[in-house]
């Protein structure tokens, strides 16, 4: 008696209706990297002059000040995101009603990105020569105009390859982030490629993210390239 056995079913999407999924969610993973970067931005610099300034290097050494900064900062880098976005739950629910969706996702990936940043921001200040900080502050400048004239200006080029590595960061995280819902290229690549065993799109999911993360890298650096002429 001969048996036969049926071929699996292929589940995958045709790759001629991967577009419908793939843009959609590319648009989501966009929205949640720009929205969280600016938030990034905003709480990082601030966050990475105080580090730096209040540090033996700095305008005004503050040793207490500085202790706390940096651990504050140490322990927000030293989570993994996901242990971070599960364990302040409560406090994205609190911030914007739900746990599910870019909204919360946004929570969590600000929350990892500004230490990050931050930490980003104090090394490239660190490069700063400190002659030329001297000489700003011989010329009569105050704290505010030596750090926005002189230290933030002597950085640009390294503040620039932060700002790309801290973007790059982000791209990984919107992905994590697909696992609560977030929406995003993460999110279909789970729901897709992982539950539906989806071939099709969870090969798109990475193709996409693998070209992004290169043109992010490659404008970075051309950036940065511009900016130390």
């Amino acid at each position: 008696m001969t048996t036969y056995f049926a071929a699996p079913e292929d589940l995958s999407t045709p790759w001629s209706k991967v577009p419908d999924l793939l843009l959609p969610a590319y648009g989501e993973t966009w929205l949640m990297v720009g929205i969280t970067m600016v938030l990034v931005v905003l709480g990082g610099i601030p966050l990475g002059i105080t580090l730096h300034n209040t540090s033996e290097f700095g305008l005004y050494p503050n040793p207490r000040v500085f202790n706390v900064l940096n651990t504050i900062v140490n322990i927000g880098r030293s989570l993994p995101f996901l242990i971070l976005m599960t364990a302040i739950i409560p406090v994205t629910r609190f911030l914007v009603g739900t746990t599910v969706g870019i909204p919360a996702a946004i929570v969590p990936m600000t929350v990892a990105g500004i230490p990050f940043f931050a930490r980003l921001v104090q090394n490239a200040l660190r490069e700063v020569r400190t002659d030329v900080t001297d000489m700003g502050i011989a010329s009569g400048g105050s704290t505010v105009q030596v750090i926005r004239t002189v230290q933030l200006s002597e950085a640009l080029p390294a503040l620039a390859g932060a700002l790309t590595v801290n973007t790059i960061a982000m791209i990984e995280y919107s992905a994590i982030a697909g696992s609560i819902g977030a929406g995003g290229v993460g999110n279909l690549a789970i729901t897709y490629g992982y539950n539906r065993f989806d071939d099709n799109i969870m090969i798109a999911t990475a193709v996409s993210l693998i070209i992004t993360v290169q043109v992010v890298q490659f404008v970075g650096d051309r950036i940065v390239k511009a900016l130390t002429r």
